[in-house]
């Protein structure tokens, strides 16, 4: 986040906020610590407060920050999940399987073009 702050890299969190409370949000980072190092930049924890979900907080901050990297230069994006359809909403598509860290079990990845 300092780097972000501090301009060193366009990658950035994103943020929902209720007067100054934090409802929603998602991060933009190199690797979201999965095996394909070459599919970058990922969006990561994207998280929804349970009493502001399904008001399309998550779609926007999604669209937000493709949006963003887009203006920068920045696309494709990836995203890794366990999730079925719900990116699909917002324009992503999935791509393939993916080896998270430590995991034992392969997980999605998805690509918004």
């Amino acid at each position: 986040m300092d780097d972000y702050l501090e301009e060193k890299t366009e990658y950035g969190w994103y943020l929902c906020l209720d007067d100054d409370r934090i409802v929603g949000g998602l991060g933009v980072i190199e690797n979201d610590f999965h095996d394909r190092k070459d599919l970058s930049p990922n969006v990561c924890a994207v998280y929804t407060e349970e009493a502001y979900r399904k008001q399309g907080i998550a779609g926007n901050l999604l669209n937000m920050a493709v949006e963003d990297l887009r203006s920068k230069g920045i696309t494709p994006v990836y995203l890794v999940t366990d999730h079925t359809a719900f990116y699909e909403r917002y324009g992503w598509e999935f791509l393939c399987m993916v080896q998270g860290d430590g995991e034992p079990d392969m997980t999605r990845m998805y690509i918004h073009r």
